[in-house]
């Protein structure tokens, strides 16, 4: 298995982790999930292709489709 798709499944796993802390304790290490999926996203696409890089955007949107609503809303000033 590539070194990018180990790093995939080792964020993925993370994210699992932070799921289950307490609301109050998941912002933080959440922003860093947040932040590093578009480059481990595009690495994996690098590495493997635009197939398994879709893929990964898919399970990225579906981890993270509240707090990505919520900044979509933000920033366009629908709050």
């Amino acid at each position: 298995m590539s070194p990018s798709l180990i790093a995939g499944a080792l964020w993925a796993i993370a994210a699992t982790i932070v799921a289950l802390l307490p609301m109050r304790l998941q912002f933080p290490p959440g922003i860093v999930l947040l932040i590093s999926a578009p480059f481990l996203v595009l690495w994996i696409g690098a590495t493997h292709g635009w197939v398994w890089a879709g893929l990964g955007l898919a399970a990225f949107l579906s981890m993270f489709r509240r707090p990505l609503w919520y900044f979509a809303r933000k920033w366009t000033r629908r709050i």
